[in-house]
């Protein structure tokens, strides 16, 4: 049995959200939430991760180009203390580094406009977030 793992693309208007399969192959996006504040966003993440059956979780870690933390990563290793201490789960920060762009360049293809884009980007780059991490760390899915 594999690991089922939340793959999170935290943001301050939205936090796209993604899953691993029970296989621990894929990574499925499963939306975008919308929350004023940290807390009420944990709540809603921890709904959706116990819907899921979630044990742990990968939150992307938006790491400067040239491999500097700036603000923004730090903001996102508080959440993910955050999320970690409420949930009592595992939390790995991984670098996301062009995921975003890379989410673009698929809505490009697809044809994806408006305000459908910028709730798919999200949930997008929290599938590319997780699969890169599945992919980079194959024994994490391991129970």
């Amino acid at each position: 049995m594999k690991k089922i793992l939340m793959g999170i693309d935290y943001g301050d208007v939205r936090t796209g959200l993604a899953v691993s399969d029970a296989l621990g192959i894929l990574a499925s996006g499963v939306g975008t939430l919308r929350a004023t504040g940290k807390r009420a966003l944990i709540a809603l993440i921890l709904q959706e991760a116990e819907q899921r059956r979630v044990d742990e979780f990968v939150i992307g870690n938006p790491i400067n180009m040239n491999g500097t933390v700036g603000e923004r990563s730090e903001k996102v290793k508080a959440f993910a203390a955050a999320l970690g201490e409420q949930s009592g789960k595992p939390v790995h920060l991984f670098d996301e580094r062009c995921t975003t762009m890379a989410a673009h360049r698929i809505l490009n293809m697809t044809d994806t406009r408006g305000k459908k884009r910028k709730e798919a980007v999200d949930t997008l780059s929290a599938q590319i977030i997780l699969q890169n991490y599945m992919d980079s760390h194959p024994a994490a899915l391991d129970k």
